[in-house]
């Protein structure tokens, strides 16, 4: 993750790009010596994350600002449930309030989502992963989101580890080429991983010593088969239209880990609202 030096200078591109000279509706209507307290509240039930993001974008805003948490990060909250609040500066609460909410409600909604997957394997040994199908410049973010919400990472870009696909097998001249390259050109310590689509493919993979092998979008009688194939030799992934209907039968086939793009490609925000209280507490 980000250290706090290095999200803060994330948050103060992002606040420039909203507040840009300055924000005017609030500060035509809202006298300069107004104190007050904002409420955070959850709309719908889900599971918070990006609280301490949200504390920090009030913190640049103004210094002054008090953010005080009131459910803890990873909480599963109900509708209308108090999820912290921030008291001083009714200008500055109001400045930094669009900022704080959307990565509130964007990272908490990964969070909620990723809950629900991975409740969905529980008792098998199958853990659920994240992608690279990520918003940019949001990606350290949003896979934060995914452990707060119960799941793992998968590697998080192109530099830190081997994925063989299918055009990399294409252009390499196959499987046990492309492989054979990788091991050459990278480190000892990094993995690598080949995409496969039938049982022929997973035979090459496992013969060429692939780390992992990916199975792509099978049918899960030739996923059972595969795995019996791969008999622990290597860290079997599933993927390809994973969905919270299919994910529970795909994790009984006995696969190590199921990869699940829609944890961040197309999740929905949670619904959170921020009430202000003119009177500071």
């Amino acid at each position: 993750m980000w250290s706090k030096r290095e999200l803060q200078r994330k948050i103060e591109e992002w606040l420039q790009e909203d507040i840009g000279f300055g924000d005017v509706t609030t500060m035509s209507t809202i006298p300069e010596a107004a104190q007050g307290v904002g409420i955070l509240y959850a709309k719908e039930a889900g599971v918070i994350a990006g609280l301490p993001m949200a504390q920090l974008v009030f913190e640049t805003v103004d210094p002054a600002l008090s953010f005080t948490a009131l459910v803890k990060e990873g909480a599963r909250v109900e509708k209308g449930e108090q999820i912290a609040e921030v008291s001083g500066s009714v200008r500055s609460i109001l400045s930094g309030e669009r900022l704080a909410l959307n990565l509130l409600q964007r990272l908490s909604g990964i969070a909620t989502r990723t809950s629900q997957y991975a409740q969905a394997v529980a008792g098998t040994k199958a853990r659920v992963v994240d992608t690279r199908k990520t918003t940019p410049g949001l990606r350290m973010l949003e896979k934060y989101a995914v452990r707060v919400g119960g799941g793992h990472n998968h590697r998080y870009a192109l530099y830190d580890a081997v994925m063989i696909k299918d055009n990399h097998i294409k252009g390499a001249g196959g499987i046990a080429r492309a492989v054979a390259a990788a091991r050459a050109a990278v480190p000892h310590t990094m993995t690598i991983e080949v995409e496969t689509e039938t049982l022929d493919q997973v035979q090459e993979a496992l013969d060429a010593g692939a780390d992992i092998i990916m199975l792509d979008n099978m049918p899960l009688d030739v996923m059972k088969q595969a795995v019996a194939l791969i008999g622990g030799r290597a860290v079997v992934e599933a993927s390809g239209g994973v969905t919270l209907e299919t994910i529970r039968a795909i994790a009984e086939t006995g696969v190590d880990v199921i990869s699940v793009g829609a944890l961040t490609h197309s999740v929905k925000a949670l619904d959170i609202s921020l009430d202000l209280n003119t009177r500071k507490r």
